[in-house]
């Protein structure tokens, strides 16, 4: 193809810059401050991240979702959550043949555009399950966006769990999952302030379930402390569903006991991932040392296209060493969940695509996704309309 041209040359700096080139999202950056400039496709090929989100640092360009480090050719040197050379795929896809002509940065030979088969927040087999439209005493809900459309409650399909008022559009091929267990269910209960995300609720719930962004997305708040490294961990299959739990090493300044020279801040906690398709999720945490215990309901409504809204419930027991905490020790809880929940929000507002790929080579896939990989497996049957049965994955591989 001829030469393309798609930024000024004095305009290009390590601060990554977004362009479109015939309709193809690129990013143009300069490893170092002198250097020629490089150009790919904007998407980390692990979770189609835009990189014109990404930082520069000697010389490599670091994603910001999962800290994956690529040098000036494209090649990942660096995958953190996991020992060893990173796989073939890791690199970027071959970028653009790149010139700087009379001040002008031009290219030829375009990359391949984003994926376009894509699990939206308008898919047709969304009308088939249950869906969170309102918290129950607190919003108003005469009518609600679901799905691209309009809906009135009163006419419609309802139920209420956990404080929130639920809508099926048409039969749901799902129920609603049981947990919390029977001890979350007396403790103290919080709600977040709802949220809304621009990503689909799709990435919001693989989000979730992500155990290797901490580190990167949430440094300000928790994640300077976790581990980059994510242990092997299993994966149980349940009717369009999974669970898995997890024994994770954190710091945990908060614990009265520390500050009593009791126990030490690094300790020990239980989590425990629910996952129940289409977008219904869990995740229970258990100081094993501490004796506290945090779960946190966390539930996606698909709007439109461009729109999903988060409802979190907190509930609460042992926080501080008190059984049933106080309100002040509440209202701190609330507002870190949601400082962490910001950051995430943050993040998803540089998400380009309106869906959740389904292909499983669309993205690659590591062994810190095996969650994201089962959710993906249960969400392409529940796509297609399979049997409870059939929805029941096998195990997914590195």
């Amino acid at each position: 193809m001829d030469w393309l041209p798609i930024a000024l040359d004095v305009d290009v700096s390590t601060r990554p810059m977004t362009v479109t080139a015939a309709g193809v999202p690129l990013v143009v950056v300069r490893p170092e401050p002198d250097a020629a400039p490089v150009v790919f496709a904007d998407r980390c090929p692990h979770r189609l991240v835009p990189l014109s989100a990404a930082t520069v640092e000697n010389g490599r360009l670091r994603c910001a979702y999962h800290g994956w480090e690529f040098d000036a050719s494209g090649a990942c040197v660096t995958l953190p959550s996991q020992e060893g050379a990173p796989p073939p795929r890791a690199s970027l896809p071959k970028g653009p043949r790149v010139r700087v002509r009379d001040g002008v940065v031009e290219i030829s030979d375009l990359p391949d555009n984003d994926p376009t088969d894509l699990f939206t927040n308008e898919d047709p087999s969304l009308l088939h399950a249950w869906h969170p439209v309102g918290i129950v005493g607190q919003d108003e809900m005469s009518e609600v966006q679901l799905l691209g459309r309009t809906y009135r409650p009163s006419e419609e399909r309802t139920r209420e769990r956990w404080g929130l008022l639920w809508l099926a559009p048409a039969e749901p091929r799902v129920e609603l999952f049981d947990d919390p267990d029977h001890d979350d269910a007396n403790y103290v209960g919080a709600w977040l302030e709802t949220a809304r995300s621009n990503a689909p609720a799709g990435v919001v719930a693989d989000n979730f379930l992500d155990v290797a962004h901490f580190p990167f997305v949430h440094a300000k708040t928790f994640g300077a402390a976790e581990e980059k490294l994510v242990e092997r961990y299993e994966v149980t299959d349940e009717p369009w569903g999974c669970r898995s739990v997890q024994d994770q090493w954190f710091d945990n300044p908060e614990d009265p006991g520390v500050a009593a020279g009791i126990r030490p801040i690094r300790q020990r906690r239980r989590a425990t991932y629910v996952y129940r398709a289409p977008f219904q999720l869990m995740l229970r945490l258990e100081e094993l040392d501490a004796g506290a215990v945090k779960t946190i309901l966390f539930f996606a409504r698909p709007e439109s296209l461009s729109s999903t809204r988060i409802y979190t419930k907190m509930l609460f027991h042992g926080i501080g060493g008190v059984a049933d905490p106080a309100p002040e020790v509440i209202r701190s809880e609330v507002a870190f969940e949601e400082a962490v929940l910001a950051e995430d929000l943050e993040l998803q507002r540089t998400q380009r695509l309106p869906g959740l790929p389904l292909r499983m080579r669309d993205e690659l896939h590591v062994r810190a996704d095996l969650l994201g990989v089962h959710m993906r497996r249960i969400l392409a049957k529940f796509h297609t309309g399979q049997s409870p049965a059939a929805a029941l994955g096998g195990q997914a591989g590195d």
